[in-house]
């Protein structure tokens, strides 16, 4: 295959955002013909169509419209290529591109993804979400540095990928303050026709959970399914029903909103880990992730109770200080 012309690339990415050959022609100079004559060169080196004609108009097509996000990356690198060249002082930030699985709790991936802010070197950090499988696809061509997700790369999928086991917490039951006033019984018996929020089936924890409940005798009143942990908490917050989140953050839990521990079940565990393509991690970021992950953030799982909230959670900014130094620890590590 011929290599890519990259002149033809930039007509082609010109055409493309100014929605018409003659919009790009006044933007670079050349005539219509000799657009065109590039665009079907371009098109017989990638042996694809760029687009299709609608009327009066060009319209891309989907091999086009994958082309282009290529090409806007392409010519936007460029340009800060350009930037750096002109401006040798400039600082250039380390781009750090992290994949968080929808069914990891938000709270849980702020924590763990947040070291990466406080590295010595400057992090611009990226985060995509989303169902596991499709990151994971992009963790293979690498369009991102590191999965974060609640269970260890799936062995059906041909991705090759290495989890690391970032930490485990068991769980603890939430209510908000009014619908835990109304229970009654020891714990798990109150369970036992409570409104419940169970988390979406895509959860790793869900079906354990629904075990744990038949195991146990007790039949909660499932009132709602949620995907998203934040909506779910949300719901939870207005007092819809209870809910489970890692017993690692429940002092954020309760603090963020404002609900109550009804009890803990310390039985079941809930896993996060990171997947990469590498095996030795050698990435700042990543490394400073997993020391955080299993120093800090998984570190209390052992030692909180269901009481969680009596002692009060660190603060922010105790937190942040903690995170900013445990990275600049793990800085000088690989």
């Amino acid at each position: 295959m011929a290599a890519l012309n990259y002149k033809h690339l930039r007509y082609f990415w010109m055409v493309a955002k100014s929605g018409s050959i003659a919009r790009a022609c006044d933007q670079l100079h050349l005539t219509p013909q000799a657009i065109s004559g590039q665009l079907r060169e371009l098109e017989d080196t990638l042996g694809v169509e760029l687009f299709r004609r609608v009327g009066r108009g060009l319209e891309l097509t989907d091999a086009g419209r994958r082309i282009l996000s290529y090409a806007e990356e392409i010519f936007s690198l460029g340009d800060e290529l350009l930037e750096v060249a002109r401006d040798q002082t400039t600082r250039k930030s380390l781009p750090f591109t992290v994949g968080i699985a929808d069914s990891v709790p938000k709270s849980v991936a702020h924590r763990l993804v947040e070291p990466a802010l406080y590295l010595p070197e400057a992090v611009r950090l990226i985060c995509r979400e989303g169902r596991l499988t499709g990151l994971l696809g992009d963790l293979a061509v690498h369009r991102l540095d590191m999965v974060i997700a609640d269970r260890p790369m799936p062995p059906n999928l041909n991705v090759r990928g290495y989890s690391h086991l970032l930490g485990e917490s068991d769980l603890t039951v939430f209510g908000a303050p009014a619908l835990a006033a109304t229970l009654s019984g020891g714990f798990p018996a109150l369970l036992q026709g409570a409104p419940f929020l169970l988390p979406g089936d895509d959860v790793a924890i869900r079906s354990r959970l629904e075990h744990y409940f038949e195991a146990r005798r007790v039949h909660p009143r499932i009132v709602g399914e949620f995907d998203d942990s934040a909506l779910l908490k949300s719901f939870g917050q207005a007092g819809a029903g209870l809910f489970v989140a890692p017993t690692a953050i429940a002092a954020h839990v309760i603090d963020q909103y404002r609900v109550r521990a009804v009890g803990r079940i310390d039985s079941l565990s809930e896993q996060i880990f990171a997947i990469t393509t590498e095996r030795r991690l050698s990435h700042p970021a990543i490394v400073a992730i997993i020391q955080v992950a299993r120093k800090e953030v998984f570190a209390d799982a052992t030692r909180a109770t269901s009481g969680a909230g009596d002692n009060g959670p660190a603060s922010p900014s105790s937190r942040a200080s903690r995170s900013r130094a445990a990275s600049r620890s793990a800085a000088g590590t690989t």
